[in-house]
């Protein structure tokens, strides 16, 4: 049987696994923005994932028709498909509780094209249990159709790092899992077929599932343990990155480095395990206290930036502040879970008049996402204080003294600033 391939949801996961697939199978791109559709087509990615070169080499202007991909949002264009790989996002609400809920949309639509034999894999993140108790009940219901009977399930993962053109999405290897023995062994062998770094199968789906959702955690916690290393060493009048660069002489020591925790998996992650360690009646106290202290940053850096400016003899209220950039990392342009955010608002509490400059970031989507003005251009004023959020690289040799007030305060959030400056992180 001809494998056709439909990958639902065209994001910074969705597209770079559809287009890699698209060299060895038939492989429609599903999305329910129309306009990301029509700019995959002309092949553009604002995403920045996959270069409009190496999209223009797969695209075709017929759905499975041939080798190759077709980007759509007509469900009849998959309803051809045998295998459907989700890859939709996880986020969670303003209470960071899971917010399951384009995994359900997504599972509707799969279910409506849904026949006997198919496999429907899922990439988004999850707690374990998620693909077998919430979305196959979906597919079910939609379908008439029967579980491990009439279709099947698999899971397999995303670990794509956005921004990265070194670990690409075939260069990482994969853990893969299906809902039967038989069909974990497809899943692995179609996975198999173009990732070169390989696969790893897992025995089963949640153990899969747990196997994503805990290498994120573990970073979450790692972050929040320098974190807190920070904020001691500032009390005691030491440079962190001094300290954490003699132990990393150790080879065995860890090379986290303090931050803002944001993004679509490290800040998000974590809570989706504790919200199913709490179900199971335990309480997650490792974990939870990784983000509270991950997520208390922003108002711990912007209470810094205060101090530097009062010492300076700033006037607070009505300064003038540039914040260099507003993306999650650098040099990408997703703003998805930002923690610059937080500082931005800290900051604004206290009557500070913020800039943000940002050349990576759509300013549309920040003012749709979180309300605020960015610019993409260069500021031609000058600034009582500078802070450096993200370590674009447009900004690792910037010359300060540009925005510079006589006075000003210069804070390097990421440590990675050349000239001189008045505090980091």
């Amino acid at each position: 049987m001809e494998i056709k391939i439909g990958v639902i949801g065209l994001g910074y996961v969705g597209l770079p696994l559809a287009r890699l697939f698209a060299t060895k199978f038939p492989v429609v791109g599903f999305d329910i923005n129309q306009k990301r559709v029509d700019e995959l087509n002309s092949a553009k990615d604002n995403t920045l994932e996959v270069e409009e070169d190496l999209l223009k080499t797969v695209l075709t202007k017929q759905p499975l028709k041939e080798i190759g991909l077709y980007c759509s949002t007509d469900i009849n264009d998959i309803a051809e498909c045998n295998y459907y790989i989700v890859t939709v996002p996880t986020p969670v609400d303003k209470n960071n509780r899971p917010d399951l809920t384009p995994l359900y949309k997504s599972s509707e639509t799969v279910g409506k094209v849904l026949k006997k034999g198919d496999i429907v894999v899922y990439e988004s993140t999850v707690y374990p249990g998620v693909t077998e108790d919430e979305c196959v009940p979906v597919l079910e219901k939609i379908s008439g159709l029967k579980y491990n009977v009439d279709f099947y399930a698999g899971y397999s993962p995303e670990r794509i790092n956005p921004g990265d053109k070194e670990h690409t999405v075939d260069k990482i290897l994969k853990v893969t899992a299906g809902s039967t023995p038989e069909i974990g062994i497809k899943v692995n062998e179609l996975y198999k077929s173009i990732i070169s770094a390989g696969t790893h199968l897992a025995p089963t789906i949640k153990v899969a599932e747990a196997a994503k959702v805990i290498e994120n955690s573990q970073r979450d916690i790692n972050i929040a343990f320098v974190n807190e290393l920070a904020k001691i060493f500032n009390i005691l009048n030491i440079d962190t990155q001094a300290v954490l660069e003699a132990a990393g002489t150790k080879w065995n020591f860890l090379p986290f480095k303090p931050g803002l925790v944001g993004g679509h998996c490290i800040g998000v992650d974590p809570y989706y395990l504790a919200q199913k360690a709490q179900e199971a009646g335990y309480h997650p106290e490792i974990i939870l206290a990784g983000r509270r202290m991950n997520d208390s940053m922003g108002d711990y850096v912007a209470s810094q930036i205060i101090k530097l400016m009062i010492k300076k003899n700033i006037t607070i209220n009505k300064a003038k502040l540039l914040m260099l950039g507003i993306t999650f990392k650098e040099n990408c342009p997703d703003v998805r879970n930002t923690k610059i955010v937080d500082l931005i608002k800290a900051l604004s509490d206290y009557g500070i008049e913020i800039t943000v400059y940002d050349p990576w970031a759509n300013p549309a989507e920040v003012k749709h996402e979180y309300n605020l003005l960015t610019t993409t251009a260069m500021p031609e004023a000058k600034f009582d204080a500078i802070v450096l959020g993200v370590a674009h690289k447009e900004f690792l040799n910037i010359d300060l003294q540009l925005f510079k007030s006589e006075n000003a305060v210069i804070y390097d959030v990421k440590g990675v600033l050349k000239e001189n400056v008045d505090a980091k992180l």
